[in-house]
């Protein structure tokens, strides 16, 4: 089985650096409001491009700007703008759905990825949309054998993007699924004004919601199930099938998600494709990589339409169903080289030693360990509390800009 690239969400620097760090061969971002994610995630401003473009490039990573949103008139200038800055940042494609930000970015001489907002669904659409790119997300509301037919035809018929290569099929391999067929939603819009299709959902499908029968007035409370609030895709369990229907890319999706959350799931997603490579994927190694994808932001998991399911699998509760939250306790003061030894400051909360520490920032990215021991106050004790200085062994540099968490458990009902 040819190895597929593994495509990490970075809604900021320390997402990003989580990607680069748990072994993302590619990464998507966007900048400013014209991204599916304008209002969910804090997003990158053009001068970042730059920055984003060199941590990329250090680690042999692909950086693929997000402009895939609907575009009217006045949004043309800044799409332009942005386009000619991500080709001077050397950003390797831009990913779009609009025609004109298609255009655009190929007058400008850049890569571009289809969407999946344009819903291909069959091997005539992609046959047209060669003639502008050499990468496409499939709809994701496809079962595997849909994919596999439309990769084997892309073989079969030698189609190829404007590089001379094969296009390259990229799908959903994790993360959350909406309600609306690939994304396309207008119920934020006629509900709160707010446009899902321009990266401000406000997530009114997710909520509980009471059914009244016009005619007699009889009235259900839909508490079972958030029906419309389907359940967050996984496809570690299956991925020996995903990878053989052909595709080239795994996408994650989270750009509005922790980066704890794309530090763990890069990771188990990252171990399974390298084991699938090397003959080694196995039920007992996904009832690990199954464990800690359950320890991080989800709201349950299911196959999506991959496996030819006719109904979704829905929520039954709002918020994450995750095994474990963090709770912010403290930042970083300074690293001392040598020793290798980290100060931090409690801010709130205690630390034991014993505990589970996650710390995070934009240069940092996402450390995770245990506290083998720490000095307090300069003395050697057990505890710490809020006000208390607080040195740890560490294997990593630290920063002032970082944040220290505790990790518990997270009660969820069942």
């Amino acid at each position: 089985m040819q190895k597929i690239e593994l495509m990490a969400p970075a809604g900021n620097f320390e997402s990003l650096q989580a990607a680069l760090d748990n072994g993302a061969d590619s990464v998507y971002f966007g900048v400013e409001q014209l991204n599916m994610r304008a209002r969910a995630s804090i997003n990158f401003t053009l001068d970042d491009l730059e920055e984003i473009s060199r941590r990329c490039k250090e680690k042999n990573v692909r950086s693929y700007l997000t402009l895939n949103t609907i575009v009217y008139d006045h949004d043309l200038s800044i799409v332009k703008t942005l386009i000619k800055r991500a080709k001077e940042a050397d950003i390797t494609a831009v990913i779009a759905m609009d025609q004109a930000v298609i255009g655009m970015a190929r007058q400008e001489g850049m890569e571009v990825h289809i969407s999946t907002q344009i819903n291909i669904t069959n091997i005539e659409t992609v046959r047209f949309y060669a003639m502008f790119a050499d990468t496409m997300v499939l709809s994701r509301e496809l079962s595997l054998r849909q994919v596999k037919k439309i990769t084997e035809q892309i073989e079969k018929e030698e189609i190829k993007g404007p590089s001379g290569n094969l296009v390259e099929i990229e799908i959903f391999g994790h993360g959350a699924l909406c309600m609306a067929v690939s994304g396309k939603c207008y119920m934020s819009l006629h509900s709160h004004n707010s446009s899902a299709n321009r990266g401000a959902c406000k997530q009114n499908c997710r909520k509980k919601y009471t059914v009244i029968d016009q005619e007699t007035g009889f009235e259900m409370e839909l508490d079972n199930e958030y029906i419309m609030s389907p359940k967050d895709l996984c496809t570690i369990d299956f991925l020996d099938q995903v990878v053989d229907a052909g595709i080239k890319v795994l996408k994650i999706e989270g750009r509005g998600r922790a980066p704890e959350y794309v530090a763990k799931v890069i990771k188990c997603y990252r171990e399974a494709i390298d084991a699938i490579q090397e003959g080694t994927y196995s039920k007992e190694e996904v009832v690990s990589w199954m464990q800690t994808l359950e320890t991080v932001y989800n709201r349950g998991f299911w196959s999506g339409y991959y496996l030819g399911q006719k109904l979704g699998e829905w929520s039954k509760g709002s918020g994450s169903h995750a095994t474990q939250k963090k709770v912010y306790i403290g930042k970083g003061m300074h690293y001392f080289s040598k020793p290798k030894i980290g100060e931090f400051k409690i801010e709130a909360f205690d630390l034991t030693v014993g505990d589970t520490i996650l710390v995070t920032g934009p240069t940092t990215g996402v450390e995770e360990l245990k506290v083998e021991e720490m000095l307090v106050n300069d003395e050697k004790l057990s505890s710490a509390k809020k006000g208390d200085s607080v040195t740890i062994p560490l294997g990593f540099r630290i920063r002032p800009s970082d944040k220290l968490y505790k990790i518990v458990e997270n009660k969820v009902e069942a």
